[in-house]
């Protein structure tokens, strides 16, 4: 396997976007490119993995960069799952944004296990409003 590089900034296409939500299993709506491409442009951070060409991993957080940042995704291809592809995105923004930024997210109920290890402490005080589609 190549070495994975990372990168931070909105340098990748909705089409990217849509083959590693595809590729991991992330419950997202990979077919609509357009909203899939305001996902990417209302981000205040994207951190991605690639090897070469191919986007593996993404990190995508919404943030006011001074108490608390949302990770809205955290994504990473299947076949590059348990290479500690996804830590280090949280590793990489949790390094960008500080010890003064709580970083919260929403799990998916296949990954509630992960994110204990890799630092989160589980939360029992989370109240959604879902979204309607």
């Amino acid at each position: 396997m190549e070495m994975i590089q990372y990168k931070n900034g909105k340098d990748l296409t909705a089409e990217h976007l849509s083959q590693v939500f595809q590729n991991s299993g992330i419950k997202r709506p990979y077919q609509d490119l357009e909203r899939l491409q305001k996902m990417i442009d209302n981000s205040d951070i994207i951190i991605s993995a690639w090897n070469n060409d191919r986007l593996v991993g993404v990190a995508r957080a919404i943030t006011d960069y001074s108490y608390c940042c949302y990770l809205s995704d955290l994504a990473v291809d299947r076949e590059y799952q348990q290479l500690g592809i996804g830590k280090h995105l949280v590793e990489l923004l949790r390094e960008m944004l500080g010890v003064e930024v709580s970083l919260v997210l929403l799990s998916a109920p296949t990954a509630v296990d992960f994110y204990p290890k890799i630092g989160f402490a589980n939360s029992d005080k989370c109240y959604i409003i879902a979204r309607e589609r």
